[in-house]
């Protein structure tokens, strides 16, 4: 054993096949040895509510100690988790390597998917999660579907809020007619121009468009296809399905896993073909890269998927420090901030999205590294719209500092919810929020 903090954490493959792995009496063990040591430490009391929430347990139990309290109370300790990591990977001491073998986000996992196999999934939240059908439902009705979400219709929102929980408060995404996999088939029939002496010349990428790039928000993909060519990289778009992040988020383990099969088999013949795999999402690429290897650790297309899985902020820079980028790169007015959004934190390779903005000449980029607080549709549904608010204000309040332009994230969901608190808090003007590579693609005078 090797004391924690002496390596890279490490994580051990999720156990969701054995029958104890849902044993609420082994469960409840579990929880136990690991809440112990968490109210020994509470180095993590102002990352998330979960923490706050177990500790106020333990203090206010008659002894102050875990052995008092009830394990009926564990449950909104459960809740208030988003599944972020940022326990995980920037602050927990006692990690894998560590003898005491901690893994908080996953106990959480486990306790979710427990509680389901005898009393369900949640049914809002699980048809939340079926992005794909949803999209597809949208995106022909486009105009009508954001109408009737939008923050503002007093008509629809209090009978959605009341029909399915979600806040009439919250800002909710918005759906496109023509989807990025509609955009990029035009695209190519126009003919894109990969700039054949660009330094990047011979590369090619296939981008995976995310459920979210697919349906929401379709200019990133755009944005990405455009940088790329002009960088000489020859790109194609797939999309064989949903990553399956909504459907972790509830511990529904299996339908993860149906979908990690299921992309996966179709991805891979894309790098049989010599292409480098690029998420535009950084949710997505945990999933790819993290997430399912330890759901189904002895798939082999898993396995290759994850090795050639790219964040796309990660691609450009690696062409960057490789081959160079095209010239021609322009200062971006206004200023850029750059929130690093936690599932790209949580994939372990640096800050890239403010690593690949400050390749722009001239341009000021402030960097945020709290969470925003949205989780997935933990920032939408009533029950934890407050606490999804309360966890994002300090960078929220942060990004309002750096006075600029723009806010940026990975996390496309992240910057919407940290623009809708920056304008609640009434201060000031909210910057636009943008992904970084449509910064890139605006630097470049591509958009």
């Amino acid at each position: 054993m090797q004391e924690g903090s002496t390596g890279a954490p490490t994580r051990h493959p999720i156990d969701w096949q054995n029958p104890d792995f849902y044993d609420m009496e082994k469960l409840d063990v579990e929880m136990r040895r690991i809440f112990d040591i968490c109210h020994g430490c509470r180095r993590c009391f102002n990352l998330c509510d979960s923490f706050p929430r177990l500790f106020d347990l333990i203090d206010d139990s008659p002894t102050e100690e875990l052995d008092e309290v009830k394990s009926a109370d564990f449950g909104p300790v459960v809740d208030a988790c988003t599944l972020c990591d940022m326990c995980y990977m920037t602050k927990c001491p006692y990690v894998p390597p560590h003898e005491f073998n901690l893994d908080f986000p996953h106990l959480m996992l486990r306790y979710r998917a427990a509680v389901a196999k005898t009393e369900g999934f949640p049914f809002v939240p699980g048809q939340l999660a079926q992005t794909d059908r949803n999209g597809k439902m949208a995106a022909p009705v486009a105009g009508l579907a954001n109408w009737g979400s939008a923050k503002g219709n007093s008509l629809t929102r209090p009978a959605l809020e009341a029909v399915a929980g979600i806040d009439r408060r919250a800002e909710l995404p918005k759906f496109h007619g023509a989807t990025f996999t509609m955009r990029a088939k035009a695209q190519d029939k126009a003919g894109t121009t990969v700039a054949r002496e660009a330094p990047a010349k011979g590369r090619k990428a296939v981008l995976f468009a995310t459920c979210f790039v697919n349906y929401n928000n379709p200019g990133v993909g755009e944005a990405a296809r455009l940088v790329l060519a002009h960088n000489g990289v020859e790109t194609e778009v797939a999309y064989p399905g949903c990553c399956g992040m909504p459907f972790l988020e509830q511990g529904n383990l299996a339908k993860v896993a149906e979908q990690a099969e299921k992309v996966s088999a179709d991805m891979v013949a894309w790098i049989d073909k010599g292409y480098d795999v690029i998420a535009l999402t950084a949710s997505c690429g945990l999933m790819f890269k993290f997430e399912w290897p330890l759901v189904l650790p002895d798939n082999a297309n898993v396995k290759r998927l994850a090795e050639a899985t790219f964040d796309i902020d990660e691609y450009v820079v690696d062409i960057a420090k490789k081959e160079g980028l095209a010239d021609g790169l322009r200062t971006v007015e206004g200023g850029v901030t750059a929130h690093l959004a936690c599932h790209a934190r949580a994939q372990n390779m640096g800050p890239k999205s403010a690593e690949m903005m400050k390749l722009i000449p001239d341009t000021k980029v402030d960097v945020v590294e709290r969470c925003s607080g949205h989780g997935g549709t933990f920032g939408v549904m009533k029950e934890t719209f407050d606490v999804a608010m309360k966890v994002g204000k300090t960078a929220a309040r942060n990004v309002a500092k750096t006075n600029n332009k723009y806010v940026t994230s990975d996390c496309p969901l992240a910057a919407k919810h940290l623009v809708q608190e920056i304008n609640e808090m009434g201060e000031q003007e909210a910057p636009a929020p943008q992904h970084p590579i449509e910064i890139m693609a605006r630097a470049w005078g591509l958009i």
